[in-house]
């Protein structure tokens, strides 16, 4: 192997590494993790006195989440707070802070799961392939997230604004934790109607134990908001046989939006 195809496949190594959540080396040398400790030998009980046990250190308190929330007054403040917030470890392994794209004040308030590697890199929700698709079922009903005008636009965000290691799904814990934020956001946002996607977004809103194929299509009451959960643009792009009923979702929503 060249020293240049070397370079490469040592970046595209590291690169795994840190698309894993990996963040910093913590040692200068490798260590053999395979090699078992030589066994230490007994010995014999000291006649001194023994040194005093220290305490267990307390547990860490936990952040109540709500009342910070309770406390934010605009947009702005909420963002300031939940960047701000050191309370969810997945803060740690994130590059950006993911808080929302599109028209504050927009008809349309849409939610998603968690940021994914491209939004994590540029610290804006859904401008991956899923947000790329998004824009184009957007655009299909006359929507789209940089209008001018708050009718025709729509405002994005995430149940959680820092990205999961290796993409995984948030924890229960996680989702809880954060959760308050998310109710908050969509009281100062106002918007006419909630389009929920995928399952966590769904569940997390709407406090139901049923999956999203069963509840896709059926509207809810959020805050006062009608919300509708359809298929996360990711499910789509797995399965195309399932945009027929996203599509069926986002007539339902332009209907909706249009007063009819």
């Amino acid at each position: 192997m060249s020293v240049a195809e070397d370079w490469y496949a040592l970046r595209a190594a590291l690169q795994v590494q840190l698309d894993a959540g990996a963040d910093e080396a913590i040692l200068d040398a490798p260590v053999d993790r395979f090699t078992l400790p030589e066994p230490e030998r007994a010995t014999p009980p000291s006649r001194a006195a023994a040194a005093p046990v220290s305490a267990p250190e307390p547990a860490p308190v936990s952040v109540d989440t709500a009342a910070l929330a309770r406390g934010c007054q605009t947009l702005d403040e909420l963002r300031a707070v939940m960047a701000a917030f050191d309370g969810c470890a997945l803060k740690k392994g994130a590059r950006n802070f993911v808080f929302s794209d599109g028209r504050p004040g927009a008809g349309l308030m849409i939610i998603g799961e968690a940021p994914g590697a491209e939004e994590d890199r540029q610290g804006k929700p859904f401008v991956g392939p899923s947000g790329q698709l998004l824009d184009k079922m957007l655009a299909a009903i006359g929507l789209a997230r940089d209008a001018e005008d708050a009718a025709q636009a729509a405002y994005i965000t995430n149940v959680i604004p820092w990205r999961p290691p290796a993409n995984r799904d948030p924890s229960t814990d996680e989702i809880a934790m954060m959760r308050p934020f998310l109710m908050r956001h969509i009281q100062l946002a106002q918007p006419r109607a909630l389009l929920l996607l995928g399952n966590p977004s769904m569940k997390t809103v709407l406090q139901t134990k049923d999956g999203i194929t069963r509840m896709r299509g059926t509207w809810a009451e959020v805050e006062g908001i009608p919300a509708i959960p359809s298929f996360h643009p990711a499910a789509l792009l797995r399965d195309p046989t399932k945009k027929r009923f996203a599509w069926a979702d986002l007539l339902a929503l332009k209907k909706r939006l249009d007063g009819a």
